[in-house]
This record gives structure tokens, C-alpha cells and sequence, in this order.
């Protein structure tokens, strides 16, 4: 008996020692290679922009993917509207180096999605667009002011990804109808690309 226990106590030690061994190494394997980093969006986001004004808006993208071709919809709901909108600005960050072309731009009426629907276009408004020629930022002057009822409202872009991968902080300022026009920040759309 004393004979079977010594043999199941050695095969324990070497099973332990064997486990201690691998574990150890991948622990040394980690510290000498450098970690990738990863990124889980549903648990935190990251901006640039951490004063207490910032404001999220809420967006959608048919590709995250680097130069890949994709559709954003920059939606603009209710709650984000204090007042109409005659003039819509729109700014990219330095490093967002996608090719802006005012014919890739539109306005729509939207309809938001949801588990079982896409976000999509209801009723398109005439809007003639302007892309900065640094393309820093795009100006939406629609032929109607936009209103601030209870409707949702998208600024629709069709693009190729940026070439690089990263967090971008798009910002949207409008400015309001009257006899002294007045911007104001609406928030900003933080777009993620792999």
C-alpha cells in the first residue's frame, strides 16, 4: 500500500512540477513580447475630448475594416436638437485620412434600427454640401431648415475607411435660424476602425 502511494505521490509532483514549468514560461513568453492591444466597445469608450460638455451621439457604420468601402449614418435625434438647424458642420480629426467628396454626402429623414431592422433613409432633403479643402471638416446647408420636431434626422456618408486603424472623434456644431445665427455644439460621433 505505502508502495502504490509513493508511486501516486510521484505522479502528482511530476504532473505539479510540469504545470509550474509551462506556467512559468508563458508568464516569462509574456513579459518579453510586446501585447497587442485590445478593445472591448461595450465596455468603455475612449475620447479626446473629456471636458464635461461632451456629448455622444448615436451612429452606424456598414464596415469597420480599414479601406474598406462603407456607409455611416450620423444620426441627429430629437434630444440632440434644441432648435432648427439651417447650417450643419461637421469635423473630422487630422488623422482621418479618408477622401471627402461632397457628392458622397446626403441628408435624410432617418429611421433608427434595431435588433431586426437596419438604420435607413426615410425621406431624402435637398442639401448642398462642402468639404473644407484640407478636408477637416464638411458643411451641410440643406434647402429647408431643419426643424426641431420629433423627427430623426442623418447625415449619410459613403466612403472608403481610413488606410489606418483608430478611434475617431467626429464633432457636429449647427447653427440655428434667426436674425443672430448662433453655433452651437450638437455632440460627437466616436467612430472605431480595426
Amino acid at each position: 500500500m505505502n508502495l502504490q502511494l509513493n508511486s501516486y505521490f510521484k505522479k502528482i509532483t511530476i504532473c505539479g512540477l510540469s504545470a509550474g514549468i509551462l506556467g512559468s514560461y508563458q508568464i516569462l513568453e509574456q513579459l518579453h513580447s510586446p501585447s497587442q492591444a485590445q478593445a472591448n466597445t461595450s465596455m468603455m469608450e475612449f475620447r479626446w475630448d473629456s471636458t464635461s460638455r461632451y456629448k455622444k451621439l448615436y451612429y452606424w457604420q456598414s464596415s469597420r475594416d480599414k479601406r474598406d468601402r462603407s456607409t455611416y449614418y450620423f444620426v441627429i435625434r430629437p434630444k440632440d436638437r434644441r432648435s432648427g438647424i439651417l447650417k450643419l458642420k461637421i469635423s473630422f480629426p487630422d488623422h482621418f485620412n479618408a477622401t471627402l467628396k461632397p457628392k458622397k454626402f446626403t441628408l435624410c429623414q432617418a429611421e433608427l434600427g434595431s435588433m431586426l431592422t437596419k438604420t435607413r433613409c426615410k425621406e431624402k432633403i435637398p442639401t448642398v454640401f462642402e468639404v473644407a479643402k484640407d478636408q477637416s471638416y464638411v458643411e451641410a446647408f440643406p434647402k429647408t431648415i431643419i426643424p426641431a420636431d420629433d423627427k430623426t434626422y442623418a447625415v449619410v456618408m459613403k466612403i472608403f475607411n481610413p488606410d489606418q486603424s483608430g478611434m475617431f472623434q467626429i464633432n457636429a456644431v449647427a447653427q440655428s435660424p434667426g436674425d443672430v445665427p448662433i453655433s452651437t455644439y450638437i455632440g460627437s460621433w466616436t467612430v472605431d476602425i480595426d
